[in-house]
């Protein structure tokens, strides 16, 4: 579920993983990690969250907006 909202916003803003890694400082093969289901660390989601210009709660938010 997390990852498919990173890769929505990768998409949406034409960014590749590799450009989320050099972005965040996170590794290519730590992010790999996080797409087959290995939950990232708060420190790291906040990477992400700043590179991809979204809030946390973006990612906390569920498909029915709750």
């Amino acid at each position: 579920m997390l990852w498919l909202k990173i890769k929505k916003e990768l998409v949406e803003q034409n960014i590749s993983m590799y450009r989320l890694a050099k972005n965040t400082g996170i590794s290519a093969t730590t992010l790999q990690n996080y797409k087959n289901g290995t939950e990232p660390s708060f420190k790291n989601m906040c990477k992400i969250a700043d590179a991809l210009n979204v809030s946390l709660d973006y990612f906390r938010e569920t498909e029915n907006g709750k």
